[in-house]
Order: structure tokens, then sequence, then C-alpha cells
């Protein structure tokens, strides 16, 4: 089967802004190429590639956050039609994500709590390449995935966070805004930009350059912008990975599928990448 071929846009990037006057924080991040190529032939329905979307929108966000280089992964846990869903990213802003179903949804279900299940949580996992890895676990009860992560940065961190996130199947982006610790109590200014910010609407986020849609937002405020970092889809998977891995098969196992298929072929759960193994590769 051929597969369909990927779009070109001009922009999979994130930028970072502070707010000179206000102590706030923000990102934009817009993606379409890396957020087709992830969800490429999985064959996901289309609330799945919303999902997927919306949190690999997230993890650009919050990459961008980490003080460290290493890497984050996302997840949400449930019992739902939709049982698995994750995003795994690195602070080159390198992303992968994956997301089981183990129900029939219709192209219409797209109530977050329905797909997940009442005992959905939200897993964070942060890794650094230096250092003692942390996880963090909040309740995946909440009407969006932005809402929900907004609740962890409420109980790990105590900082006022905004967070909107938006997918379509083809393009995905998301918008952060944060208080930072110097800010104090006050929460004006925040809530000044939080009002600005919530008039962007999807569509300007998925075709608008990212500069204009600041301008747009933010041509009152004064504000530094800093330099794009550019957001890739990347697996990571390779022939050489994927031989290590069946070490943990038996060779009788082994040579079993060997008898009967005439070779192994492995399938990368991410990219869907096939790996074909005959007996002298072994």
């Amino acid at each position: 089967m051929t597969k369909p071929e990927l779009k070109n846009y001009p922009h999979d990037q994130l930028l970072r802004y502070t707010f000179l006057e206000q102590d706030v924080r923000g990102e934009l991040v817009q993606l379409s190429s890396s957020y087709q190529r992830m969800i490429l032939g999985h064959n996901y329905p289309a609330p799945v590639q919303r999902l997927l979307g919306e949190l690999m929108a997230a993890t650009s966000l919050l990459t961008a956050t980490l003080k460290f280089e290493g890497h984050i992964s996302i997840q949400i846990q449930g019992d739902g039609p939709v049982n698995f869903i994750a995003v795994n990213g690195s602070h080159h802003q390198e992303l992968r994500g994956i997301a089981r179903v183990r129900e029939e949804i219709s192209d219409d279900q797209n109530d977050l709590r329905t797909l997940m299940g009442p005992k959905a949580v939200l897993v964070i996992t942060l890794t650094p390449l230096e250092g003692e890895r942390y996880q963090g676990v909040v309740s995946g009860q909440g009407d969006s995935i932005a809402k929900i992560i907004e609740e962890y940065f409420m109980q790990s961190e105590q900082l006022r966070t905004r967070i909107w996130l938006h997918a379509d199947g083809e393009h995905a982006a998301g918008m952060l805004l944060q208080v930072m610790p110097a800010a104090g109590t006050t929460l004006e200014a925040f809530e000044h930009l939080e009002h600005l910010t919530d008039t962007i609407s999807a569509v300007e986020l998925f075709t608008l350059p990212g500069e204009q849609v600041l301008h747009r937002l933010y041509h009152e405020e004064h504000v530094e912008l800093y330099p794009a970092q550019p957001v890739s889809f990347k697996c990571g998977c390779s022939r050489e990975g994927t031989l290590e891995a069946m070490a943990s098969v038996s060779p009788e196992e082994l040579r079993e599928i060997l008898a009967e298929e005439g070779a192994i072929v492995m399938t990368c759960d991410y990219c869907q990448t096939e790996y074909r193994f005959t007996e002298a590769d072994l």
C-alpha cells in the first residue's frame, strides 16, 4: 500500500517569549508535518488524532520549560475506549507519540472523560541525562488535556499556568502562559494577558506565522521574543536496537517463528517501520 504524501507547511516550531513588564513567560508551538508524520500509518479515529495532536503540542510546550538536558514523557492512562496515549519529547524538541484504542470510536466522540474513562490518570516523567528521574501523577479527570496539565502545575510547582491546545488531524498548536516566581502574589497582569490570549482562534493558530499571532495578541505589550526552535518527529528506532530487543525472546521461540514464517518481522509501534530478520541475521 502506498503511503499518503506528507504535506509541507512553513512552520513546525516553538517560540518562547517573556513580557518585560509583567513577570510572565509564554510559549507558542505550531505543528503540521511533524504531527502528520506521528499519526501516519496508524489509522487512528479522528478523536484520537485530535487527542494526540493536543498532547504533542502540550509535550512540546512542557519540554521547553525543562531546565536540564533530557527527556519528558506525558501519558494519560485510563479504562475507557482509549486506554493509553503518550508523547515523548527531548530538549531538542524531537517528539514521538502513540495511542492504544481498544473499542470502536465514532468520529464525533470527543469528550475526554468518555474517551479515557473514569479512572484516567496523567503521568509526567522527567528523565535528565544527568541526575535523578522524577515522576508526577495527577487525576486525568478533566474536561480537556489542557485543564489536566494546568492542575498538574498547580500541584507540583504552585505556579499559575494557562494552556491552550488545538488539533484537527492536520494541524496542532498550543500556547502557554505562566507566572514567573518573581511576580509575587498579584495576578492582575497575568489575568490581563490571559484575557488577550483567549481571543485567538484555532484557525489563526493553524494558518498564521507565529510572529504574526503574537503581534495580533500582544502588540500593545513589551515582549521579548527568543529565537524559534524547530520541532520534529523522531522515533529513534533502529534495526540494531530492534535486534537487541529480540534478545529477550528465547532462541527456541525464534527458531520456531523462522521455521513457520521464513523470517521474523518486527514493526515499530511509533513509526510503523518494519524490520525483517532472517536466520542469517540472528
